[in-house]
């Protein structure tokens, strides 16, 4: 084995520190004695409380046959590790993207370390080396790699060369800003007070926003209205064939026939005046003569 490497094992204390970051001692015993756990903890440590992010460790081994394996949970059908987290009560906020993230850290662990999660911090020459490899976690952002390497150096005794200025700021001593200096209740308490200030100051350094200032409303022009279009002449619909019968063509339009020029009337002659009919004499019959003569005599 290495100097350096032997070095890095022998900075490692040979009793477990007696976590306080969960409020149940069987979930804070199981942060402090098993390393898996432990990393779990800290990728569940998001979006929640302190408290449940670091039982959750405990409660997914009870869950999962009280057995925390990397190997196994790298092995597990995705829908069965899902499965787990959300049973009530559920491990996070967000169960089923939890799980996903725990186990690609677990599928990490055993592609890198042969599953043995120590050996993270148990074979790292440097702080700069642990701080690389534990920022290279599946869940680890910039500021939680320094948060658990201050874990690591201020309750493990991983002091290796250069651990407090990588873990800056939470590696310096006599400060309560994170959970690597929750040593206690009293510390818990510190550190949530830490968080709150934090939170204040945060919402004062913001600059207010103005409102918003509403946009003078815009006259729309009258809007001009076009011409109305006349609907084409409608064509009386034709008549279908009777069925059977040979369709006739279409008699071919004919040309408007052209008018004779109107012929003039003639002048009416007015009617001859006819002259008055003379009337002929009347006849005398034997009977009307001796009429006559009788009248005559007797004058």
């Amino acid at each position: 084995m290495p100097d350096a490497a032997r070095l890095a094992l022998t900075s490692v204390p040979t009793t477990k520190p007696k976590l306080h970051l969960s409020g149940d001692p069987a979930a804070d015993q199981l942060l402090s004695e098993d390393p898996l756990a432990l990393l779990i903890g800290m990728v569940l440590d998001q979006q929640v409380p302190l408290e449940w992010a670091f039982s959750g460790p405990f409660h997914l081994m009870q869950r999962l046959d009280d057995r925390l394996d990397a190997s196994g949970i790298a092995e597990m059908p995705e829908e069965a590790l899902i499965a787990a987290f959300a049973a009530r009560p559920a491990l996070h906020r967000y169960p089923a993207s939890m799980a996903k993230r725990v186990q690609a850290l677990a599928r990490h662990l055993v592609d890198e370390y042969g599953g043995d999660a120590a050996m993270i911090w148990t074979t790292a020459n440097t702080g700069k080396q642990l701080f690389d490899r534990v920022r290279a976690l599946p869940g680890f952002g910039q500021q939680k790699a320094r948060i658990f390497v201050a874990l690591l150096g201020k309750q493990f005794g991983v002091h290796a060369d250069g651990w407090i200025e990588v873990a800056s700021p939470f590696g310096h001593h006599g400060t309560h800003l994170s959970v690597a200096d929750i040593d206690s209740p009293e510390a818990l308490a510190l550190v949530r007070e830490h968080k709150r200030e934090m939170k204040a100051a945060a919402r004062k350094a913001a600059p207010a926003k103005a409102p918003a200032k509403k946009a003078p409303a815009k006259t729309r022009a009258p809007a001009k209205k076009a011409p109305a279009k006349k609907a084409p002449a409608k064509t009386p619909p034709r008549k279908a064939p009777a069925k059977g019968a040979p369709a006739r063509k279409a008699a071919p339009a004919k040309a408007p026939a052209k008018k004779a020029p109107a012929k003039k009337a003639p002048a009416k002659k007015a009617p001859a005046k006819k002259a008055p009919a003379k009337k002929a004499p009347a006849k005398k019959t034997p009977a009307t003569r001796a009429a006559a003569r009788k009248a005559g005599a007797s004058a």
